[in-house]
């Protein structure tokens, strides 16, 4: 097992992730862009399911450009959209309606 950093950055138009060694060099990168709903003039929304399936699938798109597995990685960091908002059933784990993006 190698020690890797998984860095996330989940940001308004896209995904991504970062593979760094312990030197901090980078060894891999993945980037997926999401739709944007604008469902009105001045509004704007995501769907929160496309938010996870992009960085889930940038997660697993770089560690695998680093020839490594999730066991490589010993810590993630995680930088996000802050001030979007999200609202999930408790009973199901389901977003209940868009995310609202901070640029509203």
């Amino acid at each position: 097992m190698t020690s890797h950093i998984l860095a996330l950055d989940q940001g308004t138009t896209s995904s991504r992730a970062i593979v760094f060694d312990a030197s901090g060099v980078v060894k891999a990168i993945a980037q997926k862009p999401f739709r944007q709903i604008f469902p009105e003039p001045g509004l704007v929304e995501h769907d929160a399911n496309d938010i996870w399936s992009t960085q889930i699938g940038v997660a697993q798109e770089a560690i695998a450009a680093a020839a490594l597995t999730a066991a490589d990685i010993v810590a993630i960091g995680i930088a996000n959209q802050r001030e979007t908002t999200v609202v999930w059933d408790r009973a199901t784990g389901r977003p209940i309606h868009n995310a609202i993006v901070w640029q509203d």
